[in-house]
């Protein structure tokens, strides 16, 4: 095997984050998904500037009214001071809910694109890539992960804007009143940068705690909902219920860490606050006796002191968001740098139809270490039906994922028409396939959305004509309403043979040319069985067509019989012609025949009792 595959590039990703505490090109890179929306940014960061110079002149209309005309008891003037303070408040209020409104309008069109990007991006990644990453830690990517950024944008980043020019704002206008009142507030700073420094640090690992037991929480659960009846079958509903407590426990533990610490941190800042309003009175008090401060002047302060604290401890809060942010954008990036292993080439092959020629040459391919194919050379000419047959793990599912480029060959090549699948149109090569697998999946929305699946403009006529090939026909017009009955989710509200018939309908409205059936009759009665391969005979008309069974009776008249053992091709053949060789193919059939012959004799038994 090459050394190439040995690396395993799309292993399972890590939700821890890599314990950077600011990294400038992360963020960079996260702002660039505004930078079609700069003119909705600028216009609420301007927003909320000019919402935080309205806030810091409250507090100087507040002295100027005490100073200038309550202590003089001039009221006519008064007045027109409270007009100017109720136009500042509504000002305020107005302005406030614009930049809300903008922001969240913002938010929501970043997070749209951002979501739209990761779900196509999703569907180009390479079958690998969802071997081995949970669907439930996927689906925390693009929506817990996602939800983050929102936050970010909407509560975070512009609103940081305004918390600094609010303190600027307030600096300045404290200093601008009486500079050495204001030297005197600001003495409790750097106990409150201390505070704010270590609670960074603390809550910076907690978060990084939940999100990553968040998607654990979320992959769990999706397998274990997935496999519900699997659980219940072997009585793992105790043993399931304690891991997802343990893990469940895990994810509240680290939030609890994070109400810890917000717990001691507001407490702290309002401890800080309120030494800094003592200083304020007790220096102010000094000041007003010698009247250098005058009663205004110190109400003004107070009031300044109050709002100058708020926007710090906001600050801390904010940084928060704005880690979450980064540890959800980082794993998200990781996403999205993801390359897909199955890409078109430069100059891709196209063709309208295909003739239908499908060659192996040499070809070994592994999932992990062991190889699964080993040096297989086979060649089906167009047009011909062959079926293949072998143990389990033979390899047999994976010459169709092979045929149909959902995986690569490490060694060797697959040709489609002479042309090797690497060269090909994905789009255009799988669109002229159709692909029937023992394990069926229907989408919700209706019966006749999952047929049209692969061609969305069939009309009705020829969806209908080909249900009545497979027998699908009869149980769906029964329906109460018929082809547009409802699908719920996975099918669940149909047997599995009934979706066994619904997915083999699927298959042949898009009129493929070349079709290729896994198992395809393993969930049938042998009644809608017999029906079926008479339609088979007709659909594999004209079109090649290969054919993976357990029950061999349904490939006795293909034109060859691969047999694979260990994913190598032991012998090929028609029907009587392997029967005549004694081999492989041989001890399958008398195996086959032999527990037939058995469950006869029991169900006689069975009878006659």
């Amino acid at each position: 095997m090459s050394s190439t595959a040995k690396k395993r590039p799309d292993v399972i990703e890590d939700d821890r984050i890599s314990g950077k505490i600011y990294d400038h090109k992360l963020f960079g890179r996260l702002l660039g998904y505004a930078r079609p929306y700069w003119r909705l940014v600028a216009l609420s960061v301007l927003l909320i500037i000019l919402a935080s110079g309205l806030d810091a002149v409250r507090p100087y209309l507040t002295k100027v009214a005490i100073d200038s005309y309550i202590l003089k008891q001039d009221y006519p003037g008064l007045r027109w001071i409270i007009v100017l303070y109720l136009s500042v408040l509504v000002s305020n209020f107005v302005i406030r809910y614009m930049q809300i409104m903008l922001t969240q309008v913002l938010g929501q069109k970043l997070i749209f694109d951002l979501r739209d990007r990761v779900f196509s991006h999703l569907q180009r990644l390479h079958q690998q890539y969802f071997d081995r990453n949970p669907v439930g830690r996927l689906m925390t990517r693009v929506t817990s992960d996602v939800e983050a950024l929102n936050q970010m944008f909407t509560q975070g980043l512009v609103m940081i804007f305004g918390d600094i020019f609010l303190i600027g704002g307030i600096v300045v206008m404290m200093i601008s009143i009486h500079a050495e009142l204001a030297f005197w507030t600001f003495g409790v700073i750097p106990l409150l940068f201390i505070v704010s420094m270590i609670f960074r640090q603390k809550i910076r690992g907690a978060y990084s705690q939940i999100r990553y037991y968040l998607a654990r929480i979320n992959s769990y659960l999706q397998e274990h909902i997935s496999g519900m009846s699997v659980v219940q079958v072997f009585n793992r509903e105790k043993q399931d219920y304690r891991r997802f407590k343990k893990i469940n426990w895990d994810h509240t533990d680290a939030f609890i860490k994070t109400i810890f610490y917000y717990a001691i941190f507001y407490p702290a800042v309002e401890i800080i606050s309120s030494l800094a309003l003592a200083v304020i009175v007790f220096r102010g008090g000094w000041l007003i006796q010698s009247e250098e401060v005058t009663l205004g002047v110190l109400i003004a302060f107070i009031q300044y002191a109050k709002m100058f604290f708020r926007p710090i401890s906001d600050l801390s809060d904010k940084f928060n968001i704005l880690q979450g942010a980064l540890a959800s954008s980082e794993r998200i990036f990781k996403l999205l740098d993801t390359e897909p292993l199955i890409r078109n080439p430069a100059a891709p092959h196209r063709q309208e139809r295909l003739q239908g020629q499908i060659e192996f040459r040499q070809v070994s391919f592994a999932y992990g270490d062991e190889p699964v194919i080993r040096d297989f050379s086979l060649t089906i000419p167009a047009g011909k039906r062959f079926g293949i047959v072998g143990h389990t793990g033979a390899g047999k599912t994976t010459l169709f994922r092979l045929i149909g480029r959902f995986y690569d060959v490490q060694q060797g090549r697959v040709l489609v028409d002479g042309v090797d699948v690497r060269q090909w149109d994905i789009r255009n090569l799988r669109s002229r396939m159709a692909i029937v697998l023992q394990d069926v999946f229907l989408f919700s929305g209706t019966i006749l959305d999952n047929l049209r699946l692969g061609r969305p403009d069939a009309p009705l006529e020829q969806v209908v004509e080909a249900a009545k090939m497979v027998n699908a026909h009869s149980f769906i017009d029964k329906l109460p309403d018929g082809y547009h009955a409802p699908v719920k989710e996975g099918g669940s509200n149909f047997s599995t043979g009934q979706k066994q018939l619904i997915s083999l309908a699927r298959a042949l409205v898009i009129d493929p040319d070349i079709l290729l059936l896994d198992e395809a009759t393993s969930n049938i009665d042998s009644e809608s069985e017999a029906l079926i391969q008479k339609a088979l005979a007709v659909v594999m008309e004209n079109r090649t067509a290969i054919v993976i069974a357990h029950r061999l009776s349904t490939i006795q008249h293909m034109d060859q019989i691969v047999a694979m053992h260990k994913g190598v091709l032991r012998e090929m053949g028609s029907h009587q012609q392997l029967l005549r060789k004694r081999g492989l193919y041989y001890k399958l059939y008398q195996l086959q025949y032999q527990q037939r012959e058995y469950y006869v004799g029991q169900i006689r038994k069975v009878a006659g009792s």
